[in-house]
């Protein structure tokens, strides 16, 4: 019952234009009552009486209420649709504004194309549902109470005797339905996963054809094309048995009538006229009966939809409990006795611990480095800092305040991030540069621009910073990424900065120009760099080495080279030429 709530909720905001779609379906649903009463006074009165003045006015009527009826279906069609497609693109926008909320950790275990799937498969067939699930039945409503009320006053035990069909019907409808339902959400599951093969394939179509592995992604696809096949096979057997047997019914009720209807008139109890009109009403009757057959499909269609919407809704955002909005934070950092897991961990085991009671201390404008063997959790502990994770114990402050009682946004606006994997979005170079800062002037991002030496690259394009640097900034080279990367965190001019490997996937050519803007970058900020190329972080003014077991070393390069540990080893073995 609350899933119908919400899902009536969405039609607040466009209440008006229902209504009107409404009346207009109400009208159209009267007006196909006329008909039998008309083709009855014509059977029964104007034609034996040869009253041809009254066949041609009544004619006329009849004429004049197809043209009022194909007004409103005009309306009904077009506005009632727009109706659908405006809730649509509300739980659209809901849902998308729901998705900058959530926490990492659902993207974590939620497949991108099956997100996709949700947010637009699954929301038309909700917008289908939403245009036409109320007006058919309520159209379907007013006909079946209108249809009795007219076959009563012809003749109510005949009447009765067709309505006593009606329940036999009713529980077959819904004895069928819980398997239709179940089925099309198998089919909308499958479909997400097909959708997520699909994107995750597109992708990584360079790195497949790179390695020659199309059969492998054809047959990794085929069987989940396969899935989607059968899922979908058992919703459309479940709707084959539901057709079949609303049809069955139908056909049975029309020989109903006509056998019924045939006895009364042979027995006199009903005219030629009113056999007609019985038989016309009977037709009318079946029309309502078959749109909600229909609407039965589509309901199944269109709430199983609308449930993992609502999935999706009921994922807890992040809690922005904290109060306090600083404008500025000065950087001094300190971890007391952290520990953290990802959610997918055993909770009672130790071992599955990333980061298990670390304490540490980094001074503002300090440059600090974390280096050590991978699954050490240094990234981790950089995404720890500008809360992208929730930790189990401890606290993480900054100038004395715990970062959870800072609201996400002044946190997360003092910090500026630089990873290995660098994303672009698809629009222009200005566009990128400027996400660093949406307000700032032409002559801001091209000062970002200049700090981060990707300036003059960008002047020798045809379209300068208006060119489009395709999806995922495939249009540029890896360094050309990186410094529109640098350029945008010179743009957000953040206390704190984070350099996550954000020169390993670079030639040395290019990590040598990169590093200079990094090393630009980072005067006067608090600056924490994980890096696995230990030549970029000699100069750093402490090395920490990060194990499963925690800190193993810290100090600075000369420090760690004289007490010839880890740091020593791992130096040693990238420099024994």
């Amino acid at each position: 019952m609350n899933l119908i709530k919400r899902f009536i909720s969405y039609y607040k905001p466009h209440k008006k234009l229902f209504f009107v779609d409404i009346a207009c379906a109400f009208i159209v649903a009267v007006c196909d009552l006329f008909y039998p009463i008309i083709a009855k006074n014509i059977t029964n009165v104007y034609v034996p009486n040869k009253q041809l003045d009254m066949l041609l006015k009544w004619a006329a009527v009849m004429l004049l209420i197809y043209l009022i009826k194909a007004a409103l279906n005009y309306v009904i069609q077009y506005w009632g649709h727009i109706v659908g497609v405006r809730i649509q693109g509300d739980m659209r926008r809901d849902m998308f504004k729901h998705l900058q909320k959530l926490p990492f950790s659902f993207f974590d275990e939620n497949k991108t194309g099956a997100i996709m799937s949700r947010i637009i498969n699954d929301l038309f067939e909700v917008s289908e549902l939403a245009h036409h699930g109320p007006e058919d039945l309520f159209i379907s409503s007013i006909t079946l109470i209108g249809a009795f009320i007219m076959l009563a006053g012809i003749n109510i035990y005949l009447a009765l005797i067709v309505f006593a069909a009606l329940p036999v019907m009713v529980f077959f409808a819904v004895k069928t339905r819980s398997e239709m339902n179940s089925a099309f959400k198998d089919a909308r599951v499958e479909v997400g996963e097909v959708n997520a093969n699909v994107e995750t394939a597109i992708a990584g179509m360079r790195v497949s054809r790179s390695y020659t592995a199309d059969a492998h992604e054809n047959a990794k696809f085929g069987v989940a094309n396969e899935r989607f096949k059968k899922a979908r096979g058992r919703s459309y057997r479940a709707m084959a048995t539901f057709h079949s047997g609303m049809n069955f019914f139908n056909d049975m009720l029309y020989l109903l009538v006509l056998v019924a209807g045939g006895l009364f008139f042979y027995y006199g109890k009903i005219d030629t006229g009113d056999f007609l009109a019985f038989l016309l009403y009977v037709a009318i009757f079946m029309k309502p009966i078959n749109r909600l057959v229909s609407l039965f499909e589509q309901l199944q269609e269109g709430m199983t939809g609308f449930q993992r919407f609502v999935e999706i809704m009921d994922e807890h955002e992040e809690v922005d409990d904290g109060l306090i909005a600083p404008d500025g934070l000065e950087g001094n950092i300190a971890f007391d006795d952290v520990s953290f897991r990802y959610v997918n961990s055993d909770a009672a085991d130790e071992d599955a611990k990333v980061i298990s009671h670390l304490s540490m201390k980094i001074d503002k404008g300090k440059t600090v480095a974390l280096v050590g063997p991978s699954g050490g959790g240094k990234t981790t502990l950089c995404n720890l800092i500008p809360r992208f994770y929730e930790i189990d114990s401890g606290k993480i402050t900054i100038d004395g305040i715990d970062i959870r009682d800072m609201t996400r946004y002044s946190l997360r606006k003092n910090i500026g991030i630089v990873q290995q994997d660098v994303f672009l979005f698809n629009g222009t170079i200005r566009e990128n540069i400027a996400y660093g800062d949406l307000d700032a002037s032409d002559n801001d991002i091209i000062e970002a621009a200049k700090k981060a030496n990707i300036h003059d690259y960008i002047m020798t394009l045809d379209k300068g910073y208006d060119t489009n640097v395709g999806e995922r900034g495939i249009k540029l080279s890896g360094g050309q990424k990186q410094r529109i990367s640098i350029a945008r965190v010179f743009l957000k001019n953040p206390s704190i900065l984070i350099l996550d490997e954000a020169t390993s996937a670079l030639d040395n050519a290019t990590e040598m120009l990169i590093q200079q803007s990094l090393t630009e970058l980072a005067k006067g900020r608090t600056c924490i760099v994980v890096a696995h190329r230990l030549s970029t972080i000699k100069n750093a003014d402490e090395i920490i080495v990060l194990t499963k077991e925690g800190i193993e070393e810290r100090g600075t390069h000369d420090e760690l080279m004289r007490l010839n540990g880890i740091y020593a080893e791992l130096y040693q073995y990238q420099f024994r030429e």
